[in-house]
């Protein structure tokens, strides 16, 4: 089946890293653009970064210099380092791909959604 699946979450003390895997299977992740999301308790969705076709990486600035996304083809999976995670990161992650080469489109654009994964920042 197609489908996006996320991968690496937990529990991560504040100052710590986690790396996110977002693996596709069914399709072939190299023609889109994959975005991460995340949406934290009580608040809405927000967008954390992108890599399109480019390979060009965007990020949200409240995770500039801490986030780093990459993309292996070979693997069909998109990363999504996270070091110096603050509380205020935690949430569920999302990785959505949309079939192009552009990022921060709107959200109905995107093909496919993964299932959501935690992400939970605490000492």
């Amino acid at each position: 089946q197609q489908q996006l699946v996320e991968s690496g979450g937990g529990l991560v003390e504040p100052g710590g890293s986690l790396r996110l895997s977002c693996a596709a299977s069914g399709f072939t992740l190299e023609i889109y653009a994959i975005r991460w999301f995340r949406q934290a308790p009580g608040k809405e969705r927000e967008g954390v970064a992108c890599i399109g076709g480019s390979g060009s990486p965007k990020y949200e600035d409240s995770v500039k210099g801490r986030f780093t996304i990459t993309r292996d083809n070979a693997k069909n999976t998109v990363y999504l380092q996270m070091n110096n995670l603050k509380p205020e990161d935690t949430a569920v992650y999302y990785c959505a791909a949309a079939r192009g080469p552009m990022c921060f489109i709107p959200e109905p654009v995107y093909d496919y959604w993964g299932q959501g994964i935690q992400v939970t920042v605490s000492s």
